[in-house]
């Protein structure tokens, strides 16, 4: 029983770890204006959130298109961003359940 237990808490701090591991950096372009001088905003994120799908398979074959713009103003950019990816990808927690 008590091997178990050291088993259960010896798994719980490796996936802890690996958890920790896996989060991202901080952005050190975010607030910062591009090349042209701009900022990406709630807009620029709504839609880059909408097209994220087929940018992020543009993505993987060039070098040239980016999934996420970095230069955005944080928040506001974040959440749209994340509104138009649920958007496209079925609602989220806004979907509507299939009728049977």
């Amino acid at each position: 029983m008590k091997t178990i237990a050291v088993c259960g808490i010896f798994v719980a701090l490796v996936l802890a770890l690996f958890s920790a591991a896996c989060a991202p950096g901080p952005n050190v372009a975010e607030k910062t204006a591009d090349a042209e001088g701009r900022i990406s905003g709630f807009w620029k994120g709504l839609w880059h959130g909408l097209i994220s799908p087929v940018t992020f398979i543009i993505s993987l074959f060039t070098k040239n298109v980016r999934f996420y713009e970095v230069h955005n103003n944080g928040g506001w950019y974040n959440f749209g961003f994340v509104l138009g990816a649920g958007l496209f990808l079925g609602g989220g927690i806004l979907g509507r359940k299939k009728k049977r």
